[in-house]
């Protein structure tokens, strides 16, 4: 009987990822090679640099996420890669590297969703928990899959060994976290901006500013079509219901708006170099203030405030209407320190189970990928030879 070891390769975005697991329950090893310092001077991920950075460490991580689990290609049983979506040079990396390791082990490759590999982070952290018992995570949950790429809302159910998913909702527009470093990017704070407002937000009045989120309609010029937003290309959205749409793409324009009227440019602009010479989030009020004035450390705290608001209204009215008796919340906002109290006392109010990932597996890694991938090799579900990268791959129809 096979051992159940998988190796997953995670290089979706700006981080190149390997990781060892057994069985998807048991954690050998997990290797993330960050991407922070190339991509910092320019505030934001730079995509053709991305891709030349995974071309650098995606031999040596791999290698490294070996060594660390104890073992060597001959003993794998499989490989499973992100195949989308995400961006399409940094997926090829990945996949192309996978496929010639496959080939010349003669090993089955495992295509592998990413925001599947989110959700079953959090299953993995509940096995791992567990030693390997698969009670709990059997059941059937409503995921949240927050992070800087995406916001959506999943039904997740066991079927047949394997997991089916329905899409619930998603964002019309930005991602929670895409509006999280857009905000820090115009107060002038450090890339990546989600950390530092998260830090920040401790010492802000959260009531100081008055943010709101208007109720999404259907269009009636559509006649019930999708609209034309990016987020309409990777998943359906006219048949889902309004109350479950997202929509961040307002608060980062009344931010915006806000720092305009109150004559907050300069200050954001000359802020830049105080975050870089700071290195690392404030720990105290003192060091807060010594980055932001207490006006910017209250907006900061109002706009997290606001959002993750609207994160837990929709996500907590999405499980009444389901009836769904437990939540995942996952993703790289997972790891926010106001999200995870804020939904974790909502659900306790509500009689709701709720799990996080560890903040390790709340960012992107290889893990989850590897985690995801056992089911599909139990199933016998394997990746064709032509399998390529599809950036805008989407999960639950």
């Amino acid at each position: 009987m096979p051992r159940g070891l998988i190796l997953g390769i995670e290089s979706s975005c700006d981080e190149t990822a390997a990781a060892v697991v057994e069985r998807g329950a048991r954690t050998l090893s997990s290797v993330v090679a960050s991407q922070i310092a190339t991509h910092l001077r320019y505030g934001g991920v730079v995509p053709e640099l991305a891709s030349r950075e995974h071309l650098r460490a995606i031999v040596p991580v791999v290698r490294a996420a070996l060594a660390e689990a104890g073992v060597t290609l001959a003993d794998l049983d499989a490989i499973a890669v992100t195949s989308g979506p995400g961006l399409a040079g940094a997926l090829l990396v990945g996949i192309t590297y996978a496929k010639a390791l496959a080939f010349a082990q003669v090993l089955p490759l495992i295509a592998v969703n990413h925001l599947e590999g989110h959700i079953h982070a959090v299953l993995l952290q509940e096995r791992s928990s567990t030693n390997g018992r698969h009670a709990e995570t059997d059941e059937p949950a409503l995921a949240l899959v927050v992070s800087g790429g995406h916001t959506h809302l999943y039904l997740a159910q066991p079927s047949d060994g394997t997991w089916q998913y329905a899409l619930i909702g998603r964002t019309l527009d930005d991602a929670a976290g895409e509006a999280f470093d857009k905000v820090a990017k115009l107060l002038g704070l450090a890339y990546p901006g989600g950390p530092w407002i998260d830090a920040l937000a401790r010492f802000g009045n959260p009531h100081a500013v008055p943010f709101a989120f208007a109720q999404i309609k259907t269009k009636a010029h559509l006649g019930g079509k999708a609209p034309r937003t990016k987020a309409a290309k990777t998943a359906p959205i006219a048949a889902l219901d309004p109350h479950f749409l997202f929509s961040f793409s307002g608060i980062k324009t009344a931010v915006l708006r806000y720092v305009e009227l109150h004559s907050m440019r300069e200050e954001a602009a000359a802020r830049v170099p105080r975050m870089l010479a700071a290195g690392r989030p404030p720990q105290t009020k003192e060091d807060a203030l010594a980055l932001c004035p207490q006006p910017t450390l209250d907006l900061i705290a109002s706009f997290q405030h606001a959002v993750i608001g609207d994160l837990m209204k929709k996500t907590f009215a999405a499980a009444e209407s389901l009836d769904a008796g437990r939540i995942l919340v996952t993703g790289g906002v997972a790891a926010n320190r106001e999200l995870r109290e804020r939904f974790t006392a909502e659900a306790a109010r509500r009689g709701i189970q709720i799990a996080f990932p560890t903040l390790a597996l709340s960012t992107d890694n290889a893990a989850m990928i590897a985690a995801a991938a056992w089911p599909r090799f139990v199933a016998g579900e394997f990746a064709a030879p032509d399998l390529t990268a599809d950036p805008s791959l989407a999960l639950g129809r």
